[in-house]
This record gives C-alpha cells, structure tokens and sequence, in this order.
C-alpha cells in the first residue's frame, strides 16, 4: 500500500500524460493541483483555477509559500511568466464560454456512467457547489481523479453514484491510485492498473461493472 503523498502523486503523474502542450486545463481542488509538478519538460500548458488564476505553475517549495499566492482549494501555487489575475466574471467566462480544452477534478465517487459526485456529502457542512458544475458543463473533456476506495475500505467507483450528483454522465477517464478506467457508450473499461497492484484487487476495490480487454497496460 502507499501512503497518502505517494498515493496522490502517482494519481497527478498519471493524469499529467493526458495533456498536450498547448492545452488550457483547469485544475481542481485537491489532487489536479499536483499535476503541474510532473508535466514532461516538452508539455507547456494554461493552467486555471477559478478563483481567477491563469497560467500557474508548480507547487511551491516548503518555505516559500505566498499567502496571496493560492489557488481555488486555498493551496499554494507560483507564478510563473504569464501568469494573469482575472476577476470571477472573466475567470467563469473561459469556463462558459468553452475556452478549456479539459478539466480535471477531484471526486467522491464516480459512476460507470461517468457521473461524477464531488461536492457534499450530506450531513456535513459545506459551502456550496462551487465552479465543479460548470466545469463539467463547460468543458469538452472531464476527467476525475481519486483514490479508488474510502477511508471506510469502501468503493468510490459505483454502479450508480449514491452522493448528490455534480455533473450527469461527463467523465471520460477515471484515475485512481490503482486503476486508469475509461468510460464508453458499451461500459467501464479498464485500460491499466497501478503498478503495486492487479486485476483480482482492482476487481474487488470496484463496486463497478468493468470490462477488462485482452492487454491492460501498467503505470507508476
């Protein structure tokens, strides 16, 4: 098993192969903002936090972190050339108006239908749905990432969600900490497994139907 930073990590590393240089992404809260640490040197893309960020970099060493510098979780980003500060009209303008090539965020669970609940969990105290729902309105590609399984041993990759729904049917690719799965019109298909793992664990940590090819890659 991994720890909690190396689950995480792993999880942004995976995700950072699905961009191409020149894409605007925006990062949700949690694991996406990791990705920008491990973007290969030749994929240059357009970070976006909601908060109004555009063009952010990677997270910033202990110790030098700027309080005024923070993301739309409150975590720490750099600035990096270009970086530009927008007001929220302009910052859901790009969201709208369908400037985002894709969008990452974090999640509760995922269904096999690609739903994705990420927003509350009834009971607890949240704020409010935030920019999640038009982001998955508004971008062409949405792709979520989490660990595969709860703090309580539970599956968070379901037949159908249980959660208050973000976005119907929207996901295209899940990444967990053990699996990559990609959602089709014929079901869940699993594309790879982490390399610590195997199809036997992944099949009983996936509340899922999955369907499993003849050639499952691996990733680390």
């Amino acid at each position: 098993m991994l720890d909690k930073n190396q689950t995480q990590n792993l999880i942004a590393k995976r995700l950072a192969r699905e961009l191409h240089d020149g894409d605007v992404v925006n990062l949700g809260i949690g694991i996406p903002t990791l990705i920008p640490n491990h973007l290969p040197e030749d994929i240059h893309i357009i970070t976006h936090s909601e908060n109004g960020i555009v063009g952010f970099g990677e997270t910033p060493e202990p110790g030098k972190e700027d309080p005024d510098l923070t993301n739309a979780g409150a975590g720490f980003i750099t600035e990096i050339p270009g970086t530009a500060f927008v007001d929220s009209a302009l910052s859901f303008a790009i969201i709208r108006g369908g400037h985002l090539n894709l969008t990452v965020l974090g999640a509760l669970q995922v269904d096999q239908e690609g739903s994705i609940a990420n927003w509350m969990i009834p009971g607890k105290f949240v704020p409010g749905i935030g920019g999640a729902m038009d982001l998955c309105a508004g971008s062409p590609r949405v792709l979520a990432a989490t660990t595969h399984m709860d703090k309580h041993g539970n599956s968070k990759i379901l037949k159908k969600c249980t959660l208050p729904l973000t976005c119907s049917k929207c996901v295209s690719l899940i990444v967990t900490d053990m699996a990559v799965m990609e959602v089709t019109k014929t079901g869940l298909v699993l594309k790879e497994i982490s390399y610590w793992t195997n199809i036997e664990d992944v099949k009983k940590a996936t509340e899922a139907d999955l369907i499993i090819p003849e050639n499952v890659g691996t990733f680390e």
